[in-house]
């Protein structure tokens, strides 16, 4: 049996490789085919299957976000369900290559732990959809210390 054969099987066998585990019982629900005709493919692999843009490009299967370069003021949505998420008042410039913020607004992202790439690190997601963000390090500005690393493409901009 090959090593692909195995970890396939043993993925869908667990359920870890249809959809993560984690992602029940939030609000707002789809089945994989319901969000593929919401979501653009990029976004679809960002949010539903934890997917990681470019950096500094915000580019992912010829798609672009041109949210690291904001500068307005105005609020964050999560693209899946269109949760404010972010406020511009938390932005700044991590020089990381994605947007990033020092805090979520109240109530509006949830986490978990990520062990993926043989490092722990915390994932933050849309507490209504379980749409997957980015993460969360401890290497941001006060007040918080906390750099929100997220993806572009998994949101979208409301200016103020």
């Amino acid at each position: 049996m090959s090593r692909r054969i195995f970890m396939t099987t043993t993925l869908a066998a667990t359920g870890l490789g249809a959809f993560p585990t984690w992602a029940t019982g939030f609000e707002v629900t789809h089945s994989s085919a319901e969000w593929k005709k919401l979501l653009s493919p990029a976004q679809y692999a960002i949010l539903r299957e934890e997917v990681t843009e470019k950096a500094f490009s915000n580019s992912l299967m010829g798609e672009t976000s041109s949210l690291l370069k904001e500068a307005r003021k105005g609020t964050y949505h999560c693209a899946g369900c269109d949760l404010p998420v972010y406020s511009s008042e938390t932005k700044f410039d991590s020089g990381t290559g994605w947007p990033s913020f020092y805090a979520a607004l109240e109530g509006a992202v949830g986490t978990k732990e990520d062990n993926t790439f043989f490092t722990k690190r915390t994932e933050v997601h849309c507490r209504r959809c379980g749409g997957h963000l980015g993460h969360i390090f401890n290497d941001g500005p006060k007040p918080t210390g906390k750099r929100h690393c997220l993806n572009g493409l998994a949101m979208t901009f409301t200016a103020a």
